[in-house]
């Protein structure tokens, strides 16, 4: 059985899933770390809101 983070990685590496959004769905619910999320996309988690336009 693979692990979440073993998931996420396919993900990456494999199907070429490169949206940091999608993966910072899994740090904010607790399912990886943030240092975790940064072994999976190579980028530092960046918890700054992003501000949406009407």
């Amino acid at each position: 059985m693979m692990t979440q983070l073993q998931m996420l990685q396919m993900f990456w590496n494999d199907w070429g899933n490169h949206d940091l959004e999608f993966y910072k769905v899994y740090v904010q619910c607790g399912a990886i770390t943030k240092d975790e999320y940064k072994t999976v996309t190579g980028q530092d988690y960046d918890t700054v809101a992003q501000t949406q336009t009407v």
